[in-house]
């Protein structure tokens, strides 16, 4: 296997639980077995064991790096609760939490036990076990490691509604226990399992994963997969505020990603590349996935000149609602959409993206938005069927270009809002407006000639509306 660094791979960056983690290192069983119990850990839910669970992990790491069998050794989690803050996953060792057994991330509860905490000598967790930046805010942390694993049937609980300060029904404010200045507002927020700047990530295979999340709470990513490549994503169920599985480039470009077999909620995106866009993304395979009641469906924010190509999403159910215009996204089932972030940024291109046996029901319609710097190209949509229903009370009458670009814009409600386009390819492609008679889909079809190829429309039966792409005509 090649050795790659990264300098960033995000993880599971949910504020709240993840249980059944499978991360797959590419060796195979292991040679040593160290429990925590042994090492000392309570595993009360009480007393801090963050000391002993690292003492169990260090010298797991050191038996494994003394054989040359390759294999990692397993550091297991006996039934439990294991109150602990950061833990650091170092290389050649695997995480096993077993069934009825708990990590559980440390909080600020109140200044009064965190000042007890900071004055005593019983190996209790001290402020300085924490890490003082923002970035490395983890349970469990990986950096610079290699050949490392979490798996069982156990759970990682992140405490996240603990770090929440403001709470309201629209979008709950997190703030940070670490009050250094080192982060403001919303940024400041715990995260479950990071990778950092670890060796061998080209080969990651996450599976039988649930992940939840607070659904008000802003920045609880699922699955965020960072400058990483050869990555499989299968049978997780994700269920959290904020973007369920993110690929993003911050670094590095971002190849050959597949995600099968999920199931997904979110009040955000449930699939969305970027918005962290600054390199290429290409050769990614979304493939049957259930989407339900989330703000947007399948989305692409390419923002800062990194460019998209290659791309699959197929036999995929979606259903999309309205919630409050705080949150990004209008109930798109698909938004695709390249644009400058600010004025000191480029846009990047999409091309070759291709939809095929898709089946939405939504309460907005789909948006395929270029730019001049940043054209979609080669878009292909086969066998998809999208039906429009109003059925929460949210308003309508906005297109969302956010991040930046051009923010909140009035625009009437259509079926597809297109511009910027340079070849569309259509095929067996159905829309159908349930029971409403309204003026909000009198347009089923809205693009800018100047910016979009031609499309002869043909009608077939009512409320049905199959579009075929003609010859390039610029």
């Amino acid at each position: 296997m090649a050795t790659f660094f990264f300098s960033l791979t995000q993880l599971f960056s949910s504020i709240f639980i993840l249980s059944l983690i499978h991360l797959s290192p590419s060796s195979t069983s292991p040679t040593t077995t160290l429990s925590v119990k042994t090492y000392g850990a309570a595993g009360d839910g009480v007393q801090y064991d963050t000391l002993p669970i690292q003492a169990a992990i260090d010298a797991c790491t050191s038996a494994s790096t003394s054989t040359t069998s390759g294999r990692p050794c397993h550091v297991t989690f006996p039934p439990g609760t294991y109150l602990t803050a950061t833990l650091f996953l170092k290389s050649g060792v695997v995480l096993d939490i077993q069934q009825n057994a708990t990590v559980l991330g440390g909080t600020l509860e109140s200044d009064t036990r965190i000042f007890h905490r900071l004055n005593t000598t019983d190996g209790r967790t001290r402020l300085e076990d924490y890490p003082r930046h923002a970035d490395r805010w983890y349970v469990v942390l990986a950096e610079d490691a290699a050949e490392v694993g979490i798996t069982g049937g156990g759970e990682i609980n992140g405490q996240g509604l603990k770090f929440v300060q403001r709470f309201d029904e629209r979008k709950n404010v997190m703030v940070s226990w670490n009050r250094t200045g080192s982060c403001s507002g919303d940024e400041c927020r715990p995260r479950l399992v990071g990778f950092i700047r670890s060796k061998n990530c080209n080969n990651t295979s996450i599976h039988d994963v649930s992940i939840y999340g607070d659904f008000n709470t802003p920045n609880n990513d699922g699955i965020d997969i960072d400058d990483s490549n050869n990555t499989v994503i299968t049978r997780c169920n994700i269920n959290t505020g904020d973007d369920a599985i993110c690929p993003k480039t911050y670094d590095g470009p971002l190849y050959n990603l597949t995600a099968t077999d999920c199931w997904i909620r979110t009040k955000s995106s449930a699939v969305k590349l970027g918005s962290a866009s600054w390199f290429d993304f290409k050769g990614l395979v979304f493939d049957n996935i259930t989407i339900v009641d989330s703000h947007r469906g399948l989305g692409l924010q390419i923002r800062d000149g990194g460019n998209v190509s290659d791309i699959t999403f197929s036999n995929i159910n979606i259903t999309t609602r309205y919630y409050d215009p705080s949150w990004w996204g209008r109930a798109e089932p698909i938004y695709v959409t390249t644009c400058p972030r600010d004025s000191k940024s480029k846009a990047g291109s999409i091309s070759n993206l291709r939809f095929v046996n898709i089946t939405a029901t939504s309460e907005n319609g789909v948006f395929l938005s270029g730019s001049k710097g940043g054209m979609l190209s080669n878009l292909k949509f086969t066998n998809v069927n999208l039906t429009y229903r109003r059925w929460t009370n949210f308003a309508d009458g906005l297109v969302d270009y956010r991040p930046g670009c051009q923010g909140l814009v009035n625009h009437s409600t259509a079926g597809f809002i297109m511009e910027h386009i340079e070849g569309l390819e259509v095929e067996n492609v159905n829309m159908r407006w349930s029971e409403d008679r309204s003026r909000r889909w009198n347009n089923p079809l809205d693009f800018r000639p100047s910016t979009f190829n031609p499309v002869d429309v043909c009608c077939n039966g009512y409320n049905t509306i199959c579009y075929k792409p003609t010859t390039k005509a610029f």
